[in-house]
C-alpha cells in the first residue's frame, strides 16, 4: 500500500523501501489528482521525507546525502535538505542553501511550491492529508523535462 492510499502515513508504519516497483506514470496521475495546498503557510514546521521509487536516479542521490526532511520556519526561511548524521541527529545540509515557498501554477493546478535559493529547482507540492503532502521535483536545467522526482513529507510531531 502507497501512503496516498492510505490518506496517512505514519513515519513508523512505512519506509520508502515498501513503495518499489511503482512506474513514473502510475506516480505521475496520482501527483496530478491530488488537490493542492491551501496556502504555504500549511507548510510551516518539521518534515521527515521519503522517496517514491520509480527509479529516478536523483532518489539515490537524496538517499546518499541522507535526506531526512525539511524545516519551513517561515515562508522566505526553508532549509530543504535536513540530513541525519551518525547518530540520528538532524542538521542542515549547507551545500544545498536555502528556499522560498511559493504558489505557483504547476500540471494546470495553483499550489505551493518550494525554490531553492542556489539552485534550478522547484519543488511543487500536493495535499495528501494534514501530515502528509506529496512533491514533484522540476528541475529541467539539471535533469531531463521529462525527468520528475517524486518524494513525500510527513509533518513531524
Amino acid at each position: 500500500m502507497r501512503p496516498w492510499d492510505q490518506g496517512e502515513l505514519s513515519p513508523k508504519s512505512k519506509s520508502s523501501e515498501d513503495y518499489l516497483n511503482e512506474t513514473a506514470t502510475e506516480v505521475e496521475q496520482v501527483f496530478n489528482a491530488l488537490k493542492p495546498l491551501p496556502s504555504p503557510e500549511f507548510m510551516l514546521g518539521s518534515w521527515n521525507c521519503g522517496v517514491v521509487e520509480t527509479g529516478h536516479p536523483g532518489g539515490k542521490a537524496l538517499k546518499e546525502t541522507e535526506w531526512a526532511g525539511r524545516d519551513v520556519r517561515g515562508i522566505n526561511d526553508v532549509d530543504p535538505i535536513m540530513c541525519v548524521d551518525g547518530e540520528s541527529k538532524r542538521y542542515w545540509n549547507e551545500g544545498w542553501g536555502h528556499a522560498s515557498l511559493r504558489e505557483m501554477v504547476f500540471r494546470g493546478k495553483a499550489s505551493v511550491a518550494l525554490i531553492y535559493d542556489s539552485f534550478p529547482i522547484c519543488e511543487h507540492f500536493r495535499y495528501v492529508s494534514e501530515d502528509l503532502v506529496m512533491e514533484a521535483m522540476d528541475a529541467p536545467k539539471l535533469m531531463p523535462p521529462e525527468s520528475t522526482l517524486y518524494t513525500y513529507l510527513i509533518r513531524r510531531k
